[in-house]
Order: structure tokens, then C-alpha cells, then sequence
């Protein structure tokens, strides 16, 4: 393991204490947010796959009645349905604090009757399976945002996580016992010194008898 270059002077010896004390302190600090971050990820992978079933699902179901309603009804006339303005839907997007990591949090902003009558289109030459292919569409997009949150969110966890990680193996596998032989060989420096001073001073008073 390699030491760092410095004076073997006690003054050295308490300066690089101080930062072994300190990295010590990071590297436990750090280590209990890359486990805390490990268990809220994984708590959110497992929300994320639940979700994504879920919606999955339903969207397969939306487009099984879709099928049909373009299987029944001529293309043109259903490009004409939605010929007419859309409701406004919009996206409201701000941000929480999880273990020093900004994630989003996505919100529709709608009225009660999109829900109710949830996409504008003409009725004339519309049927059953069309009309439920809407509804299930409009059912399943507040699903959808909450997929696409978790999934960002826990993007940026295991982004966070993998610059911890590295961090906390920096700390551990290079600066720690860095600072750690450089201590030791500072403390045998000067007990070496300490010692060659003791024969001096023995010889010295061997020589003045």
C-alpha cells in the first residue's frame, strides 16, 4: 500500500489523524446513505413492476378494442372524430428531496368531467368498442405518469447509488489505508528517532563520567 510523502514530524502525525478521523466518519456517513438509498430503490422496483404490469394490462386492453373499433369502422370517419379539440390536460412537474437526490413528482391537472367524458370526439359514427378503447385509454394515463415517475425516479437512485458507491470504495479501498500507512510509518519514524536520541544521550553521558 502506498504512503504519502511527508514530514515524520508530530505535528504531521496529528494533522493526518485528524484526517483519518475524518475520512473515517465520511466513509461510515456515506455507507449508511448507499444502504438507505439501496432499500428505498429497491422498495421502488418493486412499486415499478407491480405498475407496470398493471398498466401493461390495460393497455392491452385499450388496443384489443381499438383493433376492433378500426376493424368496424372506416379510418377516414375515425381521423373525423377527433378532428374536434381535445381536452386540455396539464402536467404539473416539481420535485422531492430523497437522501440529497431531486426526483420528480408528476401531477395531472384536469377537471372531474375528462374522467367522465374523457376525450372529445364525434359520436356519429362511433361504437361500443371504440368508445371503450377511449375510456380505457383515458383510465390507464394517470398510471402511466405514476410509471413514468417511479422509473425516472429510481434512474436517478441508482445514478446517486453508483457515485456513492465509488465514493465510499475510494474511501475505503485507497484514502483510508493511505492515511493509515502513512500514520504507521510516521509513529516508527520517530520512535526510531526517539530512540537513536535515548543512545545519544546515554553515550553523551558515558563520555562526560
Amino acid at each position: 500500500m502506498s504512503r504519502q510523502t511527508v514530514n515524520p514530524t508530530r505535528m504531521e502525525l496529528s494533522r493526518l489523524s485528524k484526517q483519518l478521523t475524518t475520512a473515517k466518519r465520511g466513509h461510515k456517513l456515506l455507507k449508511d446513505k448507499q444502504d438507505e438509498l439501496m432499500r428505498q430503490f429497491i422498495e421502488l422496483i418493486k412499486q415499478n413492476n407491480l405498475l407496470r404490469k398493471e398498466v401493461e394490462t390495460q393497455l392491452h386492453r385499450a388496443m384489443k378494442a381499438f383493433r376492433l373499433a378500426n376493424a368496424t369502422i372506416n379510418e377516414k370517419y375515425i381521423e373525423e372524430m377527433f378532428i374536434l379539440p381535445a381536452t386540455e390536460v396539464s402536467l404539473d412537474v416539481s420535485t422531492k428531496n430523497i437522501m440529497s437526490v431531486e426526483v420528480p413528482v408528476m401531477q395531472f391537472d384536469y377537471d372531474d368531467v375528462v374522467m367522465q367524458a374523457p376525450i372529445e370526439y364525434g359520436f356519429v359514427n362511433s361504437n361500443v368498442p371504440l368508445d371503450l378503447a377511449m375510456g380505457r385509454f383515458t383510465d390507464v394515463l394517470p398510471k402511466l405518469l405514476s410509471l413514468t415517475e417511479i422509473e425516472k425516479t429510481c434512474q436517478l437512485l441508482a445514478d446517486e447509488i453508483e457515485r456513492t458507491r465509488r465514493r465510499v470504495n475510494a474511501l475505503e479501498y485507497l484514502t483510508i489505508p493511505e492515511l493509515e500507512e502513512t500514520i504507521y510509518g510516521i509513529k516508527m519514524r520517530l520512535e526510531e528517532n526517539e530512540r537513536a536520541n535515548v543512545t545519544r544521550m546515554i553515550k553523551v553521558k558515558n563520555k562526560t563520567k
